[in-house]
C-alpha cells in the first residue's frame, strides 16, 4: 500500500521543476497520485477494508486541492500535469 523509497526519489526526478525540487505541487500531487493506485488495486482484493478507504479519500480530496492550487495559477502547468499522470478532469 505505501510507495517504495526508491520509486519516490523516481517520481521527484521525474515531475521536479528544478533541482532538488521536493515540495512542488507536481511532485506532490505524483506523490499522491502514485498512493492513490496503490490503494484502489489493495481495495480489490480487501472490499471490506473502510479504516483504508477513509485514507485514500481523503489522499484524493488532498490531490484536488493542489491541482485546483495549480490550475489557479497557472493554467498551462495545470494542464500538463494532468495530460502527464493521465488524470481525468
Amino acid at each position: 500500500m505505501s510507495i517504495t523509497p526508491e520509486r519516490k526519489s523516481e517520481l521527484i526526478k521525474e515531475y521536479a521543476t528544478k533541482g532538488d525540487d521536493t515540495g512542488s505541487p507536481e511532485v506532490q500531487v505524483a506523490i499522491l497520485t502514485e498512493r492513490i493506485s496503490n490503494l484502489t488495486e489493495h481495495f480489490n482484493t480487501h472490499k471490506k477494508d473502510n479504516h483504508s478507504r477513509r485514507g485514500l479519500l481523503k489522499l484524493v480530496s488532498q490531490r484536488r486541492r493542489l491541482l485546483d492550487y495549480v490550475r489557479a495559477r497557472d493554467e498551462a502547468r495545470y494542464k500538463s500535469l494532468i495530460e502527464r499522470l493521465g488524470l481525468r478532469r
